[in-house]
């Protein structure tokens, strides 16, 4: 330093120390600024962390139950699990080694996989392998080397394996947590999960809780558990047929429901192909995990022609031996609208339309109707509309084609199914409405929900709106055995009892142009026994069967046996009557 400089601090050392103080004190002044006003919130928050302990308590997922006789069977319950880790820091060197050939040899893990976890010496958890074998477990114990341990995680299980997997769907990572996804569990994911609970206590500037002081615990709420109106023994049984016929006709996809008509509750809901929610990660195509029963649409065919003729009736237009001469063909718009089979049967009664499934016949029909009266049935009977089932993915079908009531070739079309989609779903619903002498009934597919604390509470069956009288019901149900005894529902009839119902064979639209697709049919068959007191409702759709064309071949068989299971499972009295032949 030279002269002149020293002079200079010599002479103004005071302001010079007084400047540094002042400087000095604007820093700090700054500082308790930023502490104690501008950040208080975001360090006072540090500082009771630092003070206070946080435990999150995990509440207990709600499980799912079917019904079993008396009983009940678990479809998706909460299964405990070991999970192996390591805690590197502890693991002594000269163990290392040890390691990475033990569980090499217990688990059959890759070594280098090990070896990197086993490495990462400042590390204090390292997960090797989860949902380790019990067997697999013991042996890992019996190491007792330090740093090597296990732990139980729970994680959802679902005992009956593709068991109506479509109904039930999964938990699984959404990349962030195990939540609910397709089905029931996703659908109530919110009743399912719970609430967790929390605790907090104060802790030493070690991190050690303070066993004197006061803890503020907000106990978790386990999730609620649901039972079902699906039987166990119903589906299982309903899922083998589905699967039989799905190979023997070598057919595509399909789908089976079963529904009580007088409560609207599903009994049984299955569709093929299916897959096991344990292992929901190995399926491939998503499209998989859509339940085709309540989200597919397509084109039904004939099985709606039993919808314009109740309509007809109701609206007093016909009855069931109302007549008209059939020619075999309608002309219409520069279209000619013909019979499936091609031919012409001259006069025919309504009841004898169906029973032959008659194209020319509902038409004539949906003419005295009116196309905005028939229109309003078709809505009415729940087409078009969501019927708010318990289950996510719901699709409402599609009857925009019907929004200009003067274009009478839309109308005469949608009389036999064709021109208009619904799902498997919203025919059964109608059909159990004709069952039950008339009303529309919300499909119920919870029966029971069961809160953690024990209260029960039991889901009332929903009777969404009258859609045609208890008269209309009983000739439509007079009409449709008709079809079982003369027509071409005969493969679907059941010995000893009266069973109604009705064939439809669809065409299938395509999907990138107008028009239908080459060879490509849908086959399906509605009905309903037994007719005296009717029990169940059901409904077979096949997709592409390969060996057989129409569904009085593919679809009315399986209905057959569908219903002969459960009138003898539910020990249904048989009324007699049914077996009358041609």
């Amino acid at each position: 330093m030279g002269e002149k400089s020293k002079k200079f601090f010599g002479e103004n050392r005071l302001y010079v120390l007084a400047g540094t103080i002042f400087l000095m004190g604007v820093i700090i002044i700054a500082r308790l600024y930023i502490l104690q006003i501008s950040d208080y919130d975001k360090f006072r928050g540090m500082a009771e962390d630092q003070h206070k302990g946080f435990s999150e308590l995990a509440a207990k997922r709600g499980e799912i139950y079917l019904k079993s006789g008396e009983d009940e069977y678990p479809l998706a319950v909460n299964r405990e699990y070991m999970m192996v880790y390591l805690e590197p820091k502890l693991i002594a060197d000269e163990d290392k080694g040890k390691v990475v050939s033990e569980l090499n040899y217990i688990l059959g893990m890759d070594r280098e996989e090990i070896r990197a976890k086993v490495s990462k010496s400042d590390d204090m958890f390292e997960i090797v392998k989860k949902k380790i074998s019990d067997d697999e477990a013991n042996k890992i114990r019996e190491l007792k080397i330090k740093g090597v341990k296990i732990m139980p995680e729970t994680y959802r299980y679902y005992p009956g394996g593709e068991l109506a997997s479509h109904i039930v769907g999964f938990v699984g990572s959404d990349g962030e947590e195990e939540k609910g996804r397709y089905g029931l569990e996703f659908r109530w994911e919110n009743e399912l999960k719970g609430k967790s609970g929390s605790l907090y206590q104060e802790r030493d500037s070690a991190g050690r809780w303070i066993s004197i002081s006061d803890r503020e615990m907000t106990p978790a709420q386990d999730g609620m558990d649901l039972l079902l109106t699906i039987d166990e023994t119903v589906q299982y049984e309903i899922e083998k047929i589905l699967k039989a016929t799905m190979e023997k006709h070598q057919a595509d996809s399909g789908s089976i429901l079963v529904q009580e008509p007088s409560t609207g509750k599903i009994l049984a809901m299955a569709n093929y192909p299916s897959f096991n929610p344990n292992e929901f990660n190995k399926v491939e195509d998503m499209s998989a995990f859509m339940n085709s029963s309540i989200s597919g649409n397509y084109e039904s065919g004939s099985v709606f022609k039993t919808i314009t003729l109740a309509s007809g009736i109701d609206s007093g237009v016909i009855s069931s031996e109302t007549t008209y001469v059939d020619t075999g063909v309608v002309h219409e718009a520069g279209y000619d609208i013909q019979n499936s089979d091609g031919k012409a049967y001259g006069e025919q009664t309504m009841t004898q339309v169906l029973e032959k499934s008659l194209n020319t016949g509902v038409i004539f029909t949906e003419k005295l109707i009116g196309n905005a009266r028939f229109l309003s049935y078709i809505k009415n009977f729940g087409f078009g509309e969501k019927s708010e089932i318990d289950l996510p993915g719901e699709s409402a079908g599609n009857i925009s084609n019907l929004k200009n009531t003067k274009s009478d070739i839309q109308f005469f079309t949608a009389s036999y199914g064709q021109g208009l989609t619904v799902t498997p779903l919203q025919i059964l619903n109608a059909y159990s409405a004709i069952a039950n002498g008339g009303n529309l009934m919300k499909p119920q597919i919870v029966e029971k929900e069961i809160y953690s604390d024990g209260r029960e509470e039991e889901i009332k069956p929903e009777v969404i709106r009258r859609v045609i009288r208890k008269d209309t019901a009983e000739q439509m149900k007079k009409m449709l055995e008709s079809v079982v005894v003369n027509g071409h529902g005969k493969r679907a009839a059941v010995e000893g009892y009266r069973v109604g119902g009705k064939t439809g064979t669809a065409q299938v639209a395509k999907k990138d142009g107008v028009g239908y697709e080459d060879g490509l049919t849908i086959g399906s068959f509605a009905g309903i026994a037994p007719l005296d007191n009717p029990r169940f409702t059901v409904i077979v759709k096949i997709d592409n069967p390969k060996d057989v064309e129409w569904a009085e071949s593919s679809a009315a068989p399986a209905f057959g046996e569908v219903m002969k299971f459960l009138l003898n499972y539910y020990n249904v009295e048989p009324d007699n009557i049914g077996d009358k032949k041609d």
